[in-house]
């Protein structure tokens, strides 16, 4: 909410609505996922590298609990808090509504498929950091890995496509998918690519650790 803040309202630049003149949030749904690319791996690296640190993984596993569920569980925990996290930048849909002229004068399909949007791209950035967590013992080790992998599936597949025109690598990386549900339309393309990246990582997750652990 800080770093937020301080760009869309307190800093001058080309992310500060009143430099831009218009009630309008698009400013911060370019922004989240930047913020969201450092936050969510800084927030999953501990769920298994601590674990597997201090040697309470395996007391972890001895426990009536599959290890399909204690990754879900994991996964879920630190989703949770993400979208704790979210939660309060709906004030700034708020603000946005009386800024405008009249007011309530804001793009309500735009803001509503750029929350979900941000809600997808969590739950694939989420994954990613679950599954760096399991790379390392060690926590900055697991964040760093779980930033690159982000950036990469985020930006890099749309940095591919400036290199090579023969292939159109936009539509492998978040980054369109999330623009396109910013737009307000709904295609189930994206929310299946967002779905299956995700169930992705969590398989990668589980594979990973059963393998640890046998």
């Amino acid at each position: 909410m800080v770093i937020n803040g301080l760009f869309l309202w307190v800093f001058s630049g080309e992310y500060n609505i009143f430099d831009a003149g218009f009630a309008d949030l698009s400013a911060f749904f370019q922004l989240a996922p930047w913020v969201l690319l450092f936050l969510i791996p800084a927030v999953s690296m501990r769920a298994f590298s601590d674990e597997k640190k201090m040697g309470t993984l395996e007391l972890l596993l001895t426990k009536p609990i599959s290890l399909r569920n204690i990754v879900l569980g994991k996964y879920v925990g630190a989703l949770l808090l993400i979208i704790i996290a979210l939660v309060p930048t709906l004030f700034y849909v708020m603000t946005i509504s009386e800024l405008g002229n009249p007011s309530g004068n804001w793009d309500v399909g735009s803001t509503v498929g750029s929350y979900l949007g941000l809600l997808f791209l969590a739950m694939a950035y989420t994954a990613i950091g679950i599954f760096a967590s399991t790379l390392s013992k060690n926590q900055i080790v697991a964040f760093i890995i779980g930033v690159f992998i982000c950036f990469v599936f985020y930006f890099g597949f749309e940095g591919l496509s400036t290199v090579s025109t023969a292939v159109d690598f936009n539509f492998f990386g978040m980054k369109a998918h999330y623009n396109s549900l910013a737009r307000g339309v709904i295609d189930t393309r994206d929310l299946v690519y967002f779905l299956s990246l995700t169930a992705l990582f969590l398989v990668f997750t589980f594979v990973k650790l059963k393998a640890e652990t046998e």
